[in-house]
């Protein structure tokens, strides 16, 4: 199949190697770009540090990657944690894969009441992590590194694949991707031609955003995992 790949890197990479080893061809075209923001850290009183996205270790501030080197830094899962520590972060824990799971990581952790967990990351995050750690006694202070600005225009090379027949499916992994995606397609006029492929969502809310397409193919993964999500395109 010729699997249109539309998240950003590196993760896009990572999909297209994947479809690549079962036989499909991708094709990536981004529609969400990483833009660093500049950031001012105060670490006073910072007991930890939980971090929810890999792409989050590519724009620590130096100050802050420093203070981290004397911290315990909690990952959400195994590619944030690789990250971390492939920026030099040397105390590394790693949760299971979702904010419940780090919050519960945290708790578990004897960090002393009151202390204040900092949680760098994008604009957009999942979850709601200080919620979850605030009947624990510990605060969480958000700073925002970095932003996902979306794609003006439907990539070329989408365009012309979606206009020629040549995509057999679309890969969606967000609300904001796929709403991005009905967006584009609709202002470059290939509504028609985009309810040919199989759109593969990785969750329900996922497919509701895509709704303004009306697209007829659209299906949602029962679980909210890239396996599971790859999986669909054998429907």
């Amino acid at each position: 199949m010729r699997v249109l790949v539309t998240r950003g890197e590196p993760e896009a990479g990572r999909t297209a190697t994947l479809l690549a080893s079962l036989g499909h061809r991708p094709l990536v075209a981004p529609l969400l770009t990483a833009q660093a923001l500049r950031a001012t850290v105060d670490v006073s009183g910072v007991v930890a540090v939980a971090v929810t996205s890999a792409r989050t270790a590519a724009f620590l501030p130096g100050d802050l990657r420093r203070a981290m080197r004397d911290l315990p830094v909690f990952a959400v899962g195994d590619r944030t944690a690789a990250a971390l520590r492939d920026a030099g972060i040397p105390d590394v824990r790693q949760a299971d894969g979702n904010v419940a799971a780090l919050a519960g990581l945290i708790r578990r952790a004897g960090l002393p009441p009151g202390g204040r967990i900092l949680h760098p990351g994008g604009a957009d995050r999942a979850g709601d992590l200080a919620g979850a750690l605030e009947a624990q006694g510990l605060s969480v202070l958000a700073v925002t590194v970095y932003r996902m600005v979306a794609a003006l225009r439907l990539p070329e090379t989408a365009r012309e694949a979606l206009a020629s027949g040549e995509v057999d499916a679309v890969l969606h992994y967000s609300p904001r991707s796929a709403r991005i995606f009905a967006d584009l397609v609709m202002a470059a006029g290939l509504s028609e031609a985009a309810h040919r492929p199989l759109h593969a969502c990785l969750s329900p809310a996922v497919a509701e955003a895509l709704e303004p397409l009306a697209a007829p193919r659209v299906i949602s993964s029962i679980r909210p995992d890239e396996a599971t999500l790859l999986g669909l395109l054998a429907t």
